[in-house]
């Protein structure tokens, strides 16, 4: 929660306020909405399809339909994870130049996604079949020091993986 202070002029689109500054732990703000889920995350590409295979063959995503607007130079398309719901938006765009960054660094802001798998053996068989199919491991699979059971991968694109075990 945050401090109502940190929405001095919180309005929805109609103009009226967005939630309601709340009584109990130091008069918090509630915005008025359901359950909160991350809807997608998008990562940029050079190459929509190989990445896009990448998730479909090792993690069954369904790769959904391809999204153009020439006039903006971009090009997109949806990756869908089937039971959990959760999407990745993969986009290029031949106006902008992303920065690019060496394949697995480290840095502030978006640093990695944690895939839930299924049990351990799951991310042992998983780390065993990229490490086999040339793509670079980083870590693991192992225990860390919170608990869990995972390994550290790298995407075609150098986007760190981590690879979990469902806890």
């Amino acid at each position: 929660m945050y401090p109502a202070s940190a929405f001095p002029s919180a309005t929805n689109r109609a103009g009226g306020a967005t939630g309601q500054t709340v009584g109990g732990r130091h008069g918090c703000y509630s915005p008025p909405m359901g359950t909160v889920r991350i809807e997608h995350v998008a990562l940029w590409t050079d190459d929509l399809d190989r990445l896009a295979s990448f998730y479909a063959r090792y993690f069954d995503a369904r790769i959904g339909d391809a999204y153009r607007n020439d006039a903006k130079g971009f090009e997109s398309r949806f990756v869908e994870f089937h039971e959990a719901g959760a999407r990745l938006e993969l986009m290029r765009s031949t106006r902008l130049r992303p920065v690019v960054l060496a394949s697995g660094a480290q840095r502030m802001g978006l640093t990695h996604l944690a895939l839930t798998v299924g049990r351990e053996a799951d991310v042992d068989a998983l780390t065993a079949r990229l490490r086999s199919d040339g793509y670079e491991v980083l870590d693991g699979p192992r225990r860390t020091g919170d608990g869990y059971y995972e390994s550290v991968v790298l995407d075609p694109d150098g986007n760190r993986l981590e690879l979990s075990a469902a806890r």
